[in-house]
C-alpha cells in the first residue's frame, strides 16, 4: 500500500480490505483474529499505530521493533496460526510518527481455513469492514474446496444399470460422436461411460461417480445426490430497481432434473422468452434469428451449471431476467480472480468430471473462454460490461448483464463538447469512467478487450489529454473523472447500474454502493436525461439538426442546407440549430479562423461521423450472425 491510498483510506473509513489497530507498544490478540479472516478470504492490509474512535487518528507505534518482530514472528512460525503467513511488510512515516503496514495474503484454496490457537472454530472471515466467526458450514465449505479428490468424483453405491436415464444419454452421445468422428461409437452406455472416468471400479464392483450421476441421472437417482433444484429460471416485469417486495414473478421455470437435461430446459425457454430481430447474414442470405445475448447467455448459463458447489443443498441458483439486465447467481465462488479470469489457459475448477463431459461436446469452455466470450458478445452489442462478482465471503458467483449502451447518443455528443478525438477502446473506457466515476485497467479490458499493457496506454493516454486522473498518486492503477469535468456530470441524473445483491448471501454486501453510474441509456429504449450540464450541449439533437447531421456527410454551404431544409430565417437557424452543433463538435467548419469566409462550408466532424454511423447501424440493424 503506497503512503497516499493509506491517507485516502484513513479520510475514509475501513473497507473490506484493510483494518486498522492502535498497537502502539504490542500485537493486539484482535490482529490474529484479522489475519485469519483476510487469509481466509480476499487479503488485505493490516495498519499498526492508528486508533479508531469516532475518526481514525495516527498515533504511531512506539516500539517499532518489538511489534513488527512479535507479529511477523507469529506470522511465519505458526505461534498462533495454523498455517505460515507469507505477509509483506512496510513502514511509512506520517507526521513525524511511525505507521506498520502488513500485507495478509489469501491462502491458497488447500490450505483454507485458517484458524487460530489450533481450534478450527477459531476460523474467521471477512465481512465488510469486520472480523466475523466461520459458522460450521462456512467451515464445511472450504474444507470441501481444500480436498484434493473433488466432489464430482467420489462413487456412489448405485447400480449402473438402473441409475442412468437413456434418453440423455443418447443425447449425450450423438454430439460426442458429431464432434469425435465416431470415437466410442457402438459402445454399450456403461463402458462408454467408464473410458471417460464417469463409471470407475470400488470395492470390486462398477460404481457410479457423482459427476456421472448429476449429468445422467433418472430423476430417483438424481434427486438421491442433488434433493435441490438444479436452477430457479425467473422472468420479472419492468426494471431490476423497480421490483417490489410483494412482487414475484411473471413467468418461471424450476428445473430438477439432470444437467444435460436442464441444459435443453434452459435454453428452450431462453429461446421462447428472448427476442429474435430479423436480420440477414450476408455470408450465406440466410434468415438469423438467434438472440442476439445468445453467446452471453449460453457462456453464462453453462458456467452456473459446471461450476456450482453441488454439495451445497441449501442454496439454489437463481437467474433472473429483468428488462434492464440479467444476473445468474450460483452457490460457489470462482478459484480465480476477475483478472485471472479474462486470461486463456487451463485453470482450476470445482467439478472438473462435470466441466470435460460439457467440454467433450462442446459446451464447456476452452482453455478458460467462457468468460472472456460472455465479455466479447456484450463488447459486440455495444453495451456496458458485464459485472462479475466473486464473493469469497459467502462462497458465491454472479453474473451481470446490464442492457445497456455504453457508448450512448448522450456520451457521443459529450465527448464531441469536449473537442477530444479519441479512438474506440479510448471513447469506450471514457463513457465507463463517466458511468462509474473511476476506472482500473481491468475495466478497460472489459470494455476493449485489450491486454494488459495496453489497456494501462489506453488509461495513459486519458490522462494526458486531462480526461481522468489517478487517484493516489501518479502510479495508482485507479483513474478517476478529472476534476473540471466532475461539475458537468449532473449529479441529479443518478443511475445505478452496477448489479447490487438482492437476496442471497450476497445482501451484506451490496456492489455499487455509494457510487453514481452516469452516460448509458438502455439498450433499445430512449433516454431524456442527460448525463451533462443541459448548459453545455442538448442532451440530444432536435429533429432539424438531426436532419443537417443526415446532409453534412460532405461539405455543405449554409444557403444549401437552409434549402434542404426549407427554412427562411437564417440569424434564427444559425443560433437554434447551427451554432450548438459547431460548439458541440459535432459539426465543423472549412474556415474556422475566418467564421464569414465567403466559401464557409460545414462538413462533420470526426465525431459528427461516428454520431451518424451510430444511427445508420442502429436503423439498419444487425448485420451478420452471433452464432455459437
Amino acid at each position: 500500500m503506497e503512503r497516499e491510498e493509506l491517507i485516502d483510506r484513513l479520510k475514509g473509513y475501513e473497507w473490506n480490505d484493510v483494518e486498522f489497530k492502535e498497537a502502539q507498544r504490542g500485537v493486539p490478540q484482535s490482529a490474529y483474529k484479522t489475519a485469519s479472516a483476510f487469509a481466509n478470504t480476499e487479503g488485505g492490509w493490516l495498519v499498526f499505530g492508528v486508533r479508531d474512535a469516532t475518526a481514525f487518528e495516527i498515533v504511531g507505534v512506539l516500539e517499532v521493533d518489538k511489534v513488527q518482530n512479535d507479529f511477523l514472528s507469529a506470522l511465519r512460525t505458526g505461534q498462533r496460526l495454523n498455517r505460515v503467513i507469507a505477509s509483506k511488510e512496510d513502514l511509512i512515516e506520517e507526521e513525524g510518527k511511525v505507521l506498520l503496514v502488513f500485507h495478509i495474503p489469501e491462502a491458497r484454496r488447500q490450505d483454507k481455513p485458517v484458524y487460530l490457537k489450533r481450534d478450527i472454530r477459531q476460523s474467521f472471515i471477512r465481512r465488510g469492514a469486520g472480523d466475523e466467526r466461520c459458522t460450521p458450514t462456512e467451515i464445511e465449505r472450504m474444507l470441501r474446496d481444500a480436498a484434493d479428490e473433488r466432489y464430482d468424483g467420489d462413487t456412489l453405491d448405485l447400480d449402473p444399470e438402473s441409475c442412468f436415464d437413456d434418453d440423455s444419454l443418447h443425447w449425450y452421445r450423438k454430439l460426442f460422436e458429431d464432434r469425435s468422428s465416431g470415437e466410442d461409437e457402438g459402445l454399450p452406455h456403461l463402458d462408454f461411460l467408464r473410458n471417460w472416468g464417469l463409471v470407475a471400479e470400488a470395492d470390486g464392483r462398477l460404481s457410479p461417480t457423482r459427476a456421472a450421476i448429476l449429468l445422467f441421472g433418472t430423476a430417483r437417482a438424481f434427486r438421491q445426490v442433488l434433493p435441490r433444484p438444479v436452477v430457479d429460471l425467473q422472468w420479472h416485469r419492468g426494471n431490476w430497481s423497480e421490483e417490489s417486495a410483494d412482487e414475484r414473478w411473471a413467468d418461471r421455470l424450476v428445473v430438477e432434473t439432470n444437467l444435460t437435461s436442464a441444459w435443453k430446459a434452459l435454453v428452450d425457454r431462453y429461446q421462447q422468452r428472448a427476442e429474435r430481430p430479423f436480420s440477414v447474414d450476408p455470408g450465406t442470405l440466410q434468415r438469423e434469428d438467434r438472440p442476439l445475448d445468445y453467446i452471453a447467455f449460453r457462456e453464462a448459463a453453462i458456467n452456473l451449471l459446471i461450476h456450482q458447489d453441488y454439495a451445497d443443498h441449501t442454496r439454489t441458483p437463481t437467474v433472473r431476467f429483468f428488462d434492464d439486465r440479467t444476473t445468474l447467481w450460483n452457490p460457489g465462488d470462482a478459484y480465480l480472480s476477475a483478472d485471472e479470469l479474462l486470461e486463456p489457459g487451463d485453470r482450476e475448477v470445482r467439478n472438473p468430471r462435470i466441466v470435460g463431459a460439457f467440454r467433450r461436446i462442446g459446451l464447456s469452455e476452452q482453455a478458460g473462454t467462457g468468460m472472456r466470450a460472455i465479455f466479447h458478445n456484450w463488447r459486440q452489442l455495444g453495451r456496458v460490461p458485464p459485472i462479475v462478482e466473486n464473493d469469497r465471503t459467502t462462497k458465491a458467483f454472479r453474473v451481470t448483464l446490464l442492457n445497456e449502451e455504453l457508448l450512448s447518443e448522450e456520451q457521443l455528443l459529450f465527448q464531441a463538447s469536449l473537442g477530444v478525438h479519441l479512438d474506440e477502446a479510448e471513447a469506450c473506457t471514457f463513457a465507463l469512467a463517466c458511468r462509474q466515476r473511476t476506472v482500473r485497467p481491468l475495466d478497460v479490458r472489459a470494455v476493449a478487450g485489450l491486454s494488459g499493457t495496453a489497456a494501462k496506454d489506453v488509461l495513459k493516454r486519458l490522462a494526458v489529454q486531462g480526461l481522468i486522473s489517478p487517484l493516489g498518486g501518479a502510479d495508482a492503477a485507479i483513474f478517476g473523472i478529472a476534476e473540471h469535468l466532475r461539475g458537468r456530470l449532473d449529479p441529479t441524473d443518478q443511475v445505478t447500474g452496477k448489479a447490487q445483491p438482492a437476496h442471497e448471501d450476497m445482501s451484506t454486501a451490496q456492489a455499487g454502493t455509494g457510487r453514481d453510474y452516469l452516460s448509458t441509456a438502455q439498450a433499445g429504449a430512449s433516454t431524456s436525461n442527460s448525463p451533462f450540464s443541459q448548459s453545455e450541449l442538448a442532451a440530444s439533437l432536435s429533429t432539424t439538426q438531426e436532419k443537417i447531421l443526415r446532409f453534412c456527410d460532405t461539405p455543405r454551404r449554409l444557403t444549401e442546407i437552409m434549402h434542404e431544409l426549407k427554412l427562411a430565417n437564417r440569424g434564427y437557424f444559425k443560433k437554434r440549430h447551427l451554432d450548438p452543433l459547431l460548439a458541440g463538435g459535432v459539426l465543423r467548419m472549412s474556415h474556422p479562423d475566418q467564421p464569414k469566409h465567403p466559401r464557409q462550408t460545414y462538413v462533420l466532424s470526426e465525431a459528427g461521423i461516428a454520431l451518424k454511423s451510430r444511427r445508420l447501424t442502429k436503423a439498419n440493424g444487425p448485420s451478420g450472425s452471433n452464432g455459437a
